[in-house]
């Protein structure tokens, strides 16, 4: 099936806003998420490797600002 990866990457960062916790003063995010997905947004420097067998990643100073920002863009409540 085709379908535009770019907004699965979005939505996916998003999502990561979501599940995001502090430990030892970094945000990470639990990646039960698509693999590819993952990868991409690795690729992309907003998530650590996700490769391993941690069950979280490690986001990112620009993945956590970009993925609030997307969080706010499709699942923030309207004024």
């Amino acid at each position: 099936m085709e379908y535009d990866r770019d907004k699965v990457d979005e939505v996916t960062l998003a999502l990561l806003w979501l599940t995001r916790f502090k430990e030892a003063g970094s945000a990470r995010a639990w990646k039960g998420h698509d693999w590819e997905t993952m990868e991409r947004l690795h690729s992309k420097e907003f998530i650590s490797d996700p490769r391993g067998k941690q069950k979280s990643v490690l986001l990112t100073a620009e993945g956590e600002k970009h993925s609030k920002r997307l969080f706010d863009k499709y699942f923030g409540s309207k004024p």
